[in-house]
């Protein structure tokens, strides 16, 4: 009967369903949270302290006033008179914005750039850059085309 242990398992057990009473496998009262206690009701925010004053708020000038903003930093912009820089029929992307806007390259990396549409575009351009749905149109109406 060597046979009996080389068959698939069929028997699988579900998960225990908790605080579903004392039916469900796991417990009756405290349903395995303990005794009493803050974390035996409810749920504790990761940053909570104990209810001393948090450190957040202990060093609120330790980054400035924009502490809760992104450390990233705001992309860097490109106006549409900023690309009557380039040549025409120019392909305009990340190295092209840092060749000729003199734009540093670690700025670029670490914050992106984006073309909006502020004055007017006289040329035809091939812009590989995040645009906004303005620039887009103003871009395509001069004969260029984005592609992001």
């Amino acid at each position: 009967m060597s046979f009996l242990t080389k068959l698939e398992k069929i028997n699988t057990r579900s998960a225990k369903r908790l605080g579903r009473g004392g039916g469900s496998g796991k417990g009756f009262h405290t349903v395995g949270r303990g005794q009493k206690g803050q974390k035996t009701r409810g749920t504790i925010p990761v940053w909570f302290e104990g209810g001393q004053l948090p450190l957040i708020r202990r060093t609120p000038f330790i980054r400035g006033k924009r502490r809760f903003k992104s450390l990233k930093g705001d992309a860097v912009i490109v106006t549409l008179k900023t690309l009557n820089k380039f040549k025409a029929n120019q392909t305009v992307d990340a190295q092209a914005v840092v060749e000729t806007l003199k734009i540093s390259q670690k700025w670029i990396d670490k914050a992106g750039i984006k073309v909006v549409a502020t004055g007017k575009l006289e040329k035809a351009l091939k812009v590989n850059l995040p645009a906004s749905a303005a620039a887009v149109k103003a871009i395509e109406a001069a004969g260029g085309f984005v592609s992001q």
